[in-house]
């Protein structure tokens, strides 16, 4: 049986991929430090996986880590754009040695694929809408710099040493175990635990800005596509729904799910963050045959519905 390696395991999308990883019945193993991620995330996973507590930056752990291991989904990272803003050194340290130890290790072992989680913040903030792949890529906050890094990595190890890499852009991903208690915690984590407070949710900037929200489920599916799919090797692919939405429509609909009418405060834009966003996904479509099976309004349903039964807020 193949030996899956999942790095940041315990994070937001990395304990929902292990969760799909043991349902197909796979076998994994799990490397974090649990600097963002949480054991409680695989809570139910534990007792059936391989769990490592170490860091991606330290290479002699990722070379025990990935002893015996076939495919790697490298997930780990310091996430958030506002976080490296405030410490450029740290995602450096995470996003960018930590990647290239994952891929030193991999190609010296003999993985036969790695699947690299990058960011759609690698687009910057070019107005030309949907985001495709060919553009040209003008990040605007450390945290795109250091996951394009990690692209580049990506595609030099398949040229250089023949190690088949597939990097995906993930477009604001959300659904349960997303963390809302961070500093740096995504919007819509922020916006239902507020909501479920009866409190106004924070918007910064005006609210207009636009995001291709993507359900984790999709995500998911697009990790495992391009660990099995025979086409694509060194490539880099969208992952989203190819749609757009506002945080005003975000919280209108909300509002719907929750049966309540709050309306939003608003502050100050932050830096590094881009105006709007949305995938074009026909390339990753044609290529693994991926397709976000849940919904915008479906997964913002599922989210609620799960923080209500954790009694997150």
């Amino acid at each position: 049986m193949a030996l899956y390696l999942v790095t940041g395991g315990g994070g937001f999308i990395g304990s929902h991929t292990v969760e799909e990883l043991l349902r197909r019945g796979a076998s994994v193993r799990v490397l974090d430090n649990f600097s963002t991620g949480k054991r409680e995330n695989l809570r139910e996973a534990l007792p059936h996986i391989d769990l490592i507590e170490g860091d991606i930056a330290d290479l002699e752990t990722v070379r025990q880590a990935m002893e015996g291991v076939v495919y790697v989904l490298h997930l780990a990272a310091l996430p958030s754009v506002p976080r490296s803003v405030a410490d450029p050194l740290a995602s450096n340290q995470a996003n960018v040695i930590g990647t290239l130890n994952v891929l030193v290790v991999a190609r010296d072992t003999g993985v036969r694929r790695v699947v690299y989680a990058s960011s759609s913040s690698v687009y910057g903030d070019n107005p030309t809408l949907p985001k495709r792949e060919e553009m040209s890529t003008v990040p605007l906050s450390p945290y795109a710099v250091s996951k394009l890094a990690g692209e580049h990595y990506c595609r030099a190890f398949y040229h250089v040493y023949g190690l088949p890499t597939v990097a995906l852009r993930y477009f604001n991903v959300f659904g349960p175990r997303q963390d809302p208690a961070s500093q740096y915690a995504a919007a819509i984590p922020k916006f239902v635990v507020a909501m479920l407070r009866g409190e106004p949710p924070t918007i910064y900037g005006d609210g207009y800005q636009s995001r291709d929200f993507t359900y984790v489920a999709n995500v998911v599916q697009a990790n495992l596509l391009a660990c099995e799919s025979p086409d694509g090797v060194g490539g880099v692919f969208n992952v989203g729904c190819g749609e757009q939405h506002t945080l005003l429509e975000l919280i209108s609909h909300l509002c719907q799910i929750l049966g309540t009418t709050i309306e939003p405060q608003f502050t100050d834009p932050r830096p590094g963050d881009v105006r709007h966003s949305q995938a074009d996904i026909s390339q990753i479509q044609r290529t693994t045959g991926y397709q976000p099976d849940v919904g915008f309004y479906e997964g913002l349903e599922r989210t609620v519905a799960w923080c209500r039964q954790h009694q997150v807020g």
